[in-house]
């Protein structure tokens, strides 16, 4: 789960959940769906607190979810973080702060991301612009003005535009209200079930504190991401400083419980998890199986190539900092999504989510006052998809392919907005021209990489003769095609400036817009249609969210939306590989590795994903060998919740969430704790190296302490 953002068939068969613990084919039939295959990622104004009390014999009172939600943070757009000092320092991943540590290195001209950034007292820590945070300060019911917005529309579309126009008037409104420093949100649950409104406080004036080494925080690299037993030291400290630079007085806290856990303890997940589709129907993760995640996967791969080809090749480049950090973003990604894949294609996944399946129908059929409204919405989402399929193979096409996109060359961005600016009003051109040249520009070797990938694309799942690729070929090569667009005007700003003030006949004759405009109608046609398609689905979600919302209530939780929740989950290990994981590691175990991948087999440096730095060979000796470096435990988490802080009942932190087994990747679709495992890094191990490895004993003492 790392950063913000293709192994086939055998590939896909290795991160498939472990076999010895399913039914055989023969058994599918008799699979009974759990009590939270929806997940356990529970709002935190609507906590399951019966459920608590009978797990756990726990009962929180109000108090102590005030503060679980004032202590949590989100970590600018696509992390979770936490206030652990009343001195304003905050918690979260160093994968997390890789695009901090990136701005820092390049504004310092030092590598930090090599290095580690370890500041030696408050004097010495670093500003981050942009760099922000947001607290949840207040969360409100507007579910009736919302959905009385979508009555009496004259169709889905109409409906989902009103709804939407609802919502924008309702933030705006709202955030208004809220005053300087605060926004709302207006946040969907339950497909439309239920609409709340988020006010969220910002802090933008943050510190950098301490990252350590890439190599230490991503030890074991790409070959042990998703995996466990681990030996990754995922974490970094910032700091909210007021106005005066002066560090930010904070009432809500997590204190650091030097102690750690044990076995079997409840430990809560608190952050904000990023999406997942286990609402959906058996018919739309087949959809999902069959066209949108292969295809996607697909193209990470083919992204993720691209990327590595260039870092590679240009290791001293000006742009390649930035550039690694969108590689390692590609790849995180397109290991997800081969889980997600496996998941979908694993008989007992969709066997277990049947089953769920006809509870509903079953419950629902028992309420006749629902079934008029709600009866026939498992079978219209399944016309829906049935009828979805023949876009299959343009998804496959066209996916990804935005203006802006990291998996979309710049010159075929603004060759897509150069068609479109061709046809457009005076407004239109103004607009569509702001925005070719507003794109940033890619490296060559990059450019040319997606356009043959993108090309490629087409003719695989369009066909050598379909009509958009013959005219975009022009009875030329691949290869020539590609080699043509990449050499437009369009590839850099400038250029991009300068053939627009030469007038329209010189852009319809730039070779990026000829080859574009080819496939355009075919891509207008396929946008339209899924607009269509989508806004029914939308519609027929919103119904069937509403009917599990009739039944069962806030019993089960709404999926991840990128907003706080909280998952309860308890250490343990789990079976693997034959055999089974300790619930700990240790830092005997980083040595092990490093020894054992780099040291016995002349691998050295980066060509070793699990080297070390000299500073941590250097302490080896001053390190106690045995302190838990990394552990796992059965809380449910997603993307999103990279940096969600690890709390005991006292709502002390014990550790941080950095990611999920191989195991747990299908659990976008269906929470299964069995084997499905959070990944986080022990408290024990933070305290640690801060003292023995980076000589940080102010700030060790500030997390022990609670700052001032």
């Amino acid at each position: 789960m790392r950063f913000r953002l293709l192994f086939l068939a055998a590939a896909l068969t290795a991160v498939a959940p472990s076999a010895a613990a399913q039914p055989s084919a023969a058994s599918l039939d008799t699979v009974r769906a759990g009590r939270f295959d929806g997940g356990r990622m529970f709002t935190l104004d609507e906590p399951p607190l019966d459920y608590l009390r009978e797990q756990y014999s726990f009962t929180p009172d109000q108090s102590w979810f005030d503060r679980a939600r004032l202590g949590s943070l989100r970590f600018a757009t696509y992390c979770s973080a936490s206030f652990v000092s009343e001195d304003g320092l905050i918690l979260t991943n160093h994968h997390c702060a890789r695009e901090s540590v990136t701005h820092a290195s390049v504004q310092d001209g030092v590598d930090y991301n090599e290095l580690g950034f370890y500041a030696g007292s408050m004097d010495e820590e670093k500003l981050i612009d942009e760099l922000y945070v947001e607290q949840l300060v207040g969360i409100a019911d507007i579910t009736a003005e919302i959905s009385a917005a979508g009555e009496g529309a004259a169709d889905a579309g109409a409906r989902q535009a009103a709804i939407q126009a609802a919502i924008q008037a309702a933030e705006q409104r709202l955030s208004t209200q809220a005053g300087e420093g605060n926004r709302v949100q207006v946040v969907t649950l339950y497909a439309g079930g239920q609409y709340k409104a988020y006010t969220y406080h910002r802090y933008d004036r943050i510190r950098l504190v301490f990252a350590p080494e890439t190599a230490a925080g991503y030890f074991g690299g790409d070959p042990d991401n998703f995996t466990y037993p681990r030996y990754s030291l995922d974490f970094s400290l910032f700091r909210a400083v007021d106005e005066n630079d002066r560090p930010l007085q904070v009432d809500d806290f997590f204190p650091f419980e030097a102690a750690g856990t044990t076995p079997g303890e409840l430990i809560f997940v608190i952050g904000n998890p990023g999406s997942t589709t286990r609402m959906q129907t058996v018919s739309q993760l087949e959809y999902r199986r069959d066209f949108t995640e292969p295809a996607f996967s697909e193209l990470l791969a083919e992204g993720e190539a691209v990327y590595g080809d260039f870092v590679h090749a240009n290791p001293d480049a000006p742009e390649t900092p930035e550039l690694m950090d969108m590689w390692f973003s590609l790849g995180n990604s397109r290991k997800v999504y081969i889980g997600r894949v496996a998941g979908l294609r694993d008989p007992y996944v969709l066997a277990r989510r049947r089953a769920a399946e006809r509870d509903f129908l079953t419950a629902l059929a028992a309420r006749p006052e629902l079934t008029s409204d709600y009866g026939d919405v498992v079978d219209a989402i399944a016309a829906n998809r049935s009828a979805g399929a023949s876009l299959g193979p343009a998804y496959g096409a066209f996916v990804g392919l935005v203006p802006g996109s990291p998996l979309t060359a710049t010159v075929m961005g603004r060759a897509i907005l150069a068609a479109q600016y061709l046809d457009a009003d005076a407004e239109g051109r103004e607009r569509l021209s702001g925005q070719m040249t507003g794109l940033p520009d890619q490296p060559a070797a990059i450019q040319q990489g997606l356009i043959a990938g993108r090309i490629a694309r087409m003719q695989r799942y369009l066909g050598a003769n379909d009509p958009s690729v013959r005219a975009m070929l022009g009875g030329r090569s691949a290869s020539a095609v590609a080699s043509a667009i990449a050499g437009s005007q369009l590839a850099t700003a400038e250029g991009t400036a300068e053939l627009l003030a030469a007038g329209d006949a010189a852009i319809a004759a730039d070779p990026a817009v000829v080859a574009t405009r080819a496939f355009m109608p075919a891509l207008n046609q396929f946008q339209q249609a899924s607009a269509a398609t989508n806004a029914d689905i939308a519609g027929l979600s919103t119904r069937l969210a509403r009917a599990r919302f009739e039944l069962y209530g806030t019993s089960v939780p709404p999926d991840a939306t990128f907003t706080l929740r909280i998952s309860d989950g308890i250490v343990k290990s789990y079976p693997y590989n034959g055999t089974e994981t300790p619930p700990y590691t240790t830092f005997y175990g980083m040595y092990d590795r490093y020894q054992s991948h780099c040291v016995h087999t002349g691998r050295t440096g980066t060509d070793c994903p699990w080297y070390l730095p000299q500073r941590w060979l250097d302490a080896e000796d001053e390190i106690d060998l045995s302190t838990p470096f990394n552990f796992v435990s059965t809380n449910d988490i997603t993307g999103g919740n990279s940096g969600s802080p690890l709390l005991n009942r006292e709502l002390e932190v014990v550790g941080i969430a950095f990611d999920g087994n191989i195991e747990s990747l299908p659990g976008h679709y269906l929470f299964d704790d069995r084997l499905n495992r959070t990944v986080s890094v022990d408290v024990r191990a933070m305290l640690e190296v801060l003292e023995s490895v980076y000589d940080m004993e102010w700030l060790a003492d500030e997390l022990r302490d609670g700052g001032s």
